[in-house]
């Protein structure tokens, strides 16, 4: 295949390359090959260009995991618009804050609709439409209504688009940062950034028309839409979307068996569900898998073990953020070099390095901040003057995240610069004190976090959630503490709660646990 500068090339060039082979599936009802989904791309994104949409323009979706927002959500990057996909779950304030700060110029949602989602749109006269896919024995067809207010999109129905190039400068994705510390920051990501991050990833897990996945994350996020999705069918591979239209435990590896997957990727919580369904309830057998990967938030080096030991498959850590397009580091395949729990592994496809305050380049074994530059980074967040300075200091993008290379050139991560608690002057990693909670047996789900103390500045504390059938107490969990964190690390309070505060994509924000518990104390 000839090298692509777009995303939309690269898809291109597989359904000329790949064209009968599976490209995508709704499990258990029917298949796609890349072509035919080429084809279905191409269509929609006519019935976009006759409904009005011009380059630039900025369109938002809102859907489950379904065959239809995949097909919608490559139509829009193919008239050169931008997408900005949004969780279905929002309120209707969410919508309204999300859809004026991308100002979208249309909202697609399933046939069944979204109120929150349309009441919002209406408030802002943004137009609807929305799409479904009906298959018969002899054609599958994409059926999209657009309403057109009067105050909406005008129709251009001259234009085809097969006059339409893109180019590697288009803005195509449009996503705002999980806001872990402030309101959320919106991310432009361009064609180039997307088909270099896609490119890093399959590099890295040397990703084939062989392999095939089953996708368990939203996909209005990076972590299942840049790793899961696109990455795959830029490598000829191919995906399935559970039947539920999100992740379902008691589907997951029916659907991994029937469409021999070769890999999955997911964040902790979801590992540890799995682990938990094979502890209580095992498949008579497991397929054979390349790996598994693991991404989004740290994983705990006793989770990484069970889940080989369960599997029978190498499990890589990786490390990656919206602003990178994902991937910035990630522990490399078995015949690459070793896998180490508890590090994100090298650098992928960029520069990595360690800088202090001042921006010198620390050495190995050093606390620092991780700063990147490469293909894969958004050049500068949306009508954010300040937050862009900040972030793009001394040449570099700075992720917020500590962290040190060790001698090997592989990353460990300490934490969030904000979230690294400063008990009387002794800086303290959270994730160092989780992964200890976590080796606990009787420990399901653990995240620790400070909470201001008059005499320290800050306190530690943590939040458990105990293995399903175990009556594990906070003297018991202190106890296990003392004996494996120096003293000053030990949680001064353990609360064990009936769930954690996660956001959409199955990450605990310490800050929401934090706020959380601190009324509490």
């Amino acid at each position: 295949m000839e090298t692509a500068t777009t995303l939309t090339g690269l898809l291109q060039s597989v359904a000329k390359t790949f064209p009968s082979r599976r490209g995508i599936s709704l499990a258990g009802k029917f298949d796609l090959t890349h072509s035919h989904l080429n084809e279905l791309v191409e269509s929609a994104a006519d019935h976009l260009i006759s409904a009005g949409i011009k380059p630039n323009d900025v369109v938002a979706l809102t859907f489950p995991n379904t065959v239809e927002y995949v097909i919608l959500f490559l139509a829009v990057i193919r008239v050169r618009a931008t997408a900005a996909p949004l969780n279905a779950a929002y309120t209707a304030e969410e919508f309204e804050f999300y859809l004026s700060d991308s100002e979208s110029k249309l909202l697609l949602t399933p046939l069944e609709g979204n109120k929150p989602a349309q009441d919002a749109a209406s408030k802002l006269s943004i137009p609807l439409g929305s799409a479904s896919l009906t298959k018969s024995e002899e054609e599958t067809k994409l059926t999209i209504s657009l309403k057109h207010p009067e105050s909406g999109l005008k129709s251009d129905s001259v234009n085809s688009v097969a006059k339409l190039i893109n180019e590697p400068s288009d803005v195509a994705l449009f996503l705002h940062t999980s806001g872990t510390t402030s309101r959320p920051k919106g991310v432009p990501l361009t064609q180039h950034n997307l088909v270099s991050s896609v490119k890093n990833i399959q590099s890295v897990y040397q990703l084939t028309e062989s392999d095939s996945t089953v996708i368990v994350l939203p996909l209005f996020h990076v972590h299942g839409l840049i790793a899961g999705l696109l990455s795959s069918l830029g490598s000829g591979a191919a995906v399935v979307l559970p039947a539920a239209g999100r992740f379902s435990a008691s589907t997951f590896w029916k659907d991994m068996i029937q469409y021999n997957a070769t890999w999955y990727t997911a964040v902790p919580t979801i590992h540890q569900i799995i682990l938990d369904r094979h502890l209580n309830n095992p498949e008579p057998a497991y397929p054979k898998l390349r790996f598994i990967r693991s991404c989004s938030a740290s994983l705990a080096p006793v989770i990484l073990g069970r889940l080989e030991e369960s599997f029978g498959a190498p499990v890589l850590e990786a490390y990656a953020m919206t602003e990178a397009s994902h991937l910035m580091s990630s522990n490399p395949l078995p015949q690459n070099g070793p896998h180490k729990a508890g590090s994100v592994g090298k650098p992928v496809g960029q520069e990595m390095a360690i800088l202090d305050e001042s921006g010198r380049v620390l050495e190995a074994g050093v606390n620092g901040e991780v700063c990147i530059r490469g293909e894969n980074v958004t050049k500068g967040y949306k009508n954010n003057e300040a937050a862009n300075t900040a972030a793009f200091l001394f040449g570099w993008f700075h992720t917020g995240d500590i962290g040190y290379f060790d001698s090997d050139g592989y990353l460990h991560l300490v934490g969030r610069i904000k979230e690294l608690i400063n008990r009387g002057g002794e800086k303290i990693s959270p994730i160092e004190v989780d992964a200890v909670l976590l080796s606990h047996p009787d420990v399901a789900q653990a995240v620790a976090f400070g909470i201001p103390d008059q005499k320290y500045g800050e306190e530690i504390h943590c939040a458990i959630i105990p293995r399903e059938g175990s009556n594990i107490d906070p003297e018991e969990v202190l106890t296990f503490c003392k004996k494996n964190l120096a003293s000053f690390k030990v949680p001064k309070k353990v609360f064990i709660p009936d769930s954690l505060p996660k956001t959409a994509t199955g990450k605990i924000l310490r800050r929401l646990v934090a706020e959380h518990f601190v009324s509490k104390v």
